[in-house]
């Protein structure tokens, strides 16, 4: 299902699509779905959510991703345990706690949790 003007789909340029799958993998469980040596899209629960596609990332600025998770701890450890520099450690604001990372290409990236 699509949402009008919802966002609909998130791509991450990547320096290597092996090492960035294996990294989302063991972070966050994400499967993918390989469409040739340089593009893997990312499986989503009922549909493609996004993708990770070869070449040379941008450097810094631009939109941030948030995830989501059920236990923020667990996400933290398994962001470290895969390989991702935590650029900001975990922090409370309203609603909830959150911390940002980069992975081995220099995403930037936030997990946030409600506890």
């Amino acid at each position: 299902m699509h949402t009008h003007h919802a966002i609909d789909y998130v791509e991450f340029t990547v320096r290597d699509l092996s090492q960035a799958k294996r990294f989302f993998t063991a972070a966050f469980g994400w499967t993918f779905n390989d469409y040739g040596p340089a593009y893997a899209g990312i499986q989503g629960a009922e549909r493609e959510q996004g993708g990770l596609r070869e070449g040379e990332p941008a450097s810094g600025g631009g939109p941030l991703v948030v995830l989501y998770s059920e236990d923020l701890d667990v996400s933290l450890a398994a962001v470290r345990a895969a390989g991702g520099e935590v650029t900001r450690e975990p922090f409370a604001f309203p609603g909830g706690r959150r911390f940002q990372f980069k992975d081995p290409s220099g995403n930037e990236l936030a997990v946030w949790a409600t506890r």
